[in-house]
């Protein structure tokens, strides 16, 4: 069994970018899709799974051009069909998409280009040694973040239709199953949507030279 596997959710519209798509845009040196990609890979996630909208041959061509070999074969890119049907339709594409067990998996968003391997590791550590529950949240300062992980045991129950993850509600709807960890860094909390986030983020990328 793998230790983690990653869906890493990429299918989105950007429509909040005012005409720009946030997928191809360069972050820190390379378009943000791969970047995020490769930070899951770098931290040591055993399988990933991008979840590209079936008409982003775009998207799909930046992730497997990966200098010919993207992710020593780690990295998978399927297609969602219906994006418009919303984030939980790409969720479930990418599950159902992977073909190893492991005792977690990660389901990330393609636009957190803050995040490093180093806070990807901390959470899998966190998630390792986990009170109790089948999902674990990052938190920081009291605010829900991404990636969240999920027990593998959990995966059938979320195919077959189970709580939606990517509500607003979930942590309060089911308790029993969540276990929110605070993180060390804001990173899982920030995201990009806006061009002011682009403005924002790009700002604190200058000067990073180490990458993810």
């Amino acid at each position: 069994m793998n230790d983690f596997s990653a869906v890493l959710l990429a299918a989105g519209a950007s429509r909040r970018m005012q005409g720009r798509d946030k997928l191809t845009l360069p972050l820190g040196g390379e378009p943000l899709v791969r970047r995020t990609a490769r930070t899951l890979l770098t931290a040591g996630v055993d399988e990933l799974v991008a979840v590209v909208a079936a008409d982003r041959e775009d998207v799909r061509e930046l992730l497997m051009s990966w200098g010919g070999k993207p992710g020593d074969g780690r990295l998978r890119v399927v297609s969602n069909p219906e994006p418009e049907e919303g984030q939980m339709r790409s969720v479930t594409v990418g599950l159902a998409a992977l073909e190893h067990p492991a005792e977690g998996i990660l389901v990330a968003l393609a636009d957190q280009p803050l995040l490093t391997a180093a806070d990807i590791r901390a959470l899998m550590a966190a998630f390792r040694n986990r009170e109790r529950g089948e999902v674990v949240v990052p938190t920081f300062d009291g605010q829900r973040g991404n990636p969240i992980v999920l027990a593998a045991a959990y995966r059938e129950a979320v195919l077959a239709g189970g709580p939606n993850l990517g509500c607003r509600h979930f942590m309060e709807r089911h308790p029993e199953l969540v276990e929110a960890v605070p993180m060390a860094s804001d990173h899982f909390v920030e995201d990009l949507d806006t061009p002011e986030d682009l403005e924002r983020i790009s700002l604190r990328l200058e000067g990073v030279s180490e990458q993810p």
